[in-house]
């Protein structure tokens, strides 16, 4: 393609600990987060309330980190690895974005198992898109893409293939 505002590219990538409870699951899931990605999480806050699972609304659950350019890329390699690059068709969206998790964090190169910290796993989104898309976003003059220049599943799917060289399987 030779047209630059077609061409895909990794908007950002979420990382996400959900642990259901503040305390000291929260703390190492925090510190598991940091080691994980590098960056500082933050917290993330209940938005209703659920008497069966005993969250209340306000109450911290869990904790994530957005990471965007180089650094948001250099992570969804080592993410993959542990995948081993196979990522399945249904975890792309109509949007073109990816969702995937990851059962353990000791899975990552370097990550050694702590007795203290336990055992977490972590949900990754990455959002896949093309540039101009703030148009749609923005507060003011904001416009509505065309058809043509919004992501699908399947450009989503042909972009990783190319970039990280990801198998997608049906």
């Amino acid at each position: 393609m030779s047209d630059v505002m077609r061409q895909p590219r990794v908007e950002k990538v979420v990382v996400n600990i959900g642990v259901g409870e503040a305390g000291d699951r929260l703390v190492k899931a925090q510190k598991v987060l940091e080691m994980v990605t590098g960056q500082k999480p933050r917290v993330t806050i209940a938005k209703v309330t659920n008497r069966d699972l005993g969250v209340r609304e306000g109450m911290p659950i869990g904790c994530m980190v957005t990471l965007r350019k180089d650094k948001a890329e250099t992570f969804l390699v080592k993410a993959l690895a542990i995948r081993e690059n196979r990522v399945q068709m249904y975890s792309f969206d109509p949007e073109g974005n990816l969702s995937f998790g990851i059962s353990d964090y000791t899975d990552f190169a370097g990550m050694k198992y702590d007795p203290e910290i336990g055992i977490f796993g972590m949900d990754v989104s990455v959002c896949i898109e093309r540039p101009g898309r703030r148009v749609a976003l923005r507060r003011i003059m904001k416009k509505k893409l065309p058809k043509s220049h919004r992501m699908s599943r399947q450009d989503a799917a042909n972009f990783m293939k190319e970039k990280f060289k990801v198998e997608v399987v049906e």
